[in-house]
């Protein structure tokens, strides 16, 4: 466990402890501080939340309904590894959900929006400048959120998030050797189409962000994983 830094969330008025749990297990595994393949235990995860047992176990079925833990046996779970297969068609459904978010939102979007997306953008550079991978993932993730949450949906912004968490892990375990070729303003192209009011261009631009960015790290990560695997059955 002691691999696992998990960032205590304030709990919100009216919150139960059971969604507390849920609610700070699902930051820590969106933001990659579950490492691919580690087990963790219920007990393990309670200490460091420093509750009981029951709303951690209730926590870990609700993640794994999810499917961003898979069961190990009854008292540990895991983030589970892709192949490149799987990993394409997480980033093929990130792409499809999430223009047709932006697309949804772009004419709702006002200038009091646009400065908080450009708030967001300088923390992502801070966080990289800083090392600190989880902040910057986490960051990332709320610059996309800003975005397509000015158009209020009950469906999209649940099923994108659904793919975020299955996609975190593995964007920290790529992110390790991030290289500086990859920290360029990848949202440039965002604002740009934001500005001409483009709904194609925003389209485009959420695309390459996704595709060229945590697609490019995360298939190039899931390669190494595999080349690892065929190369210890030999």
């Amino acid at each position: 466990m002691e691999a696992i830094g998990l960032v205590s969330l304030g709990r919100l008025p009216m919150e139960s402890m059971k969604q507390w749990v849920y609610r700070n297990l699902r930051l820590a595994i969106m933001t990659g501080r579950f490492p691919p393949g580690l087990p963790v235990t219920i007990q393990g995860i309670a200490e460091m939340l420093d509750v009981s047992a029951m709303p951690v176990r209730v926590a870990l079925h609700r993640l794994v309904a999810d499917g961003a833990l898979q069961h190990l046996d009854n008292r540990r779970v895991r983030v589970p590894d892709v192949d490149p297969e799987k990993f394409d068609e997480i980033i093929a459904a990130r792409i499809a959900l999430e223009t047709v978010a932006a697309e949804r939102a772009l004419p709702l979007i006002d200038p009091v929006r646009i400065v908080l997306l450009q708030n967001i953008d300088a923390e992502i550079d801070a966080a990289y400048r800083a090392g600190n991978i989880e902040q910057a993932i986490e960051a990332n993730f709320a610059f996309h959120r800003c975005l397509y949450e000015v158009r209020s949906s009950v469906v999209l912004l649940p099923l994108i998030e659904t793919v975020w968490l299955r996609l975190g892990p593995l964007m920290r375990a790529a992110a390790e050797n991030l290289g500086e070729s990859y920290r360029f303003d990848r949202h440039a192209p965002v604002f740009a189409a934001i500005a001409a009011k483009d709904g194609a261009a925003l389209k485009a631009a959420i695309a390459a962000d996704i595709e060229e960015g945590a697609g490019h790290l995360g298939y190039q990560r899931c390669l190494d994983a595999k080349s690892r695997q065929l190369a210890a059955r030999k």
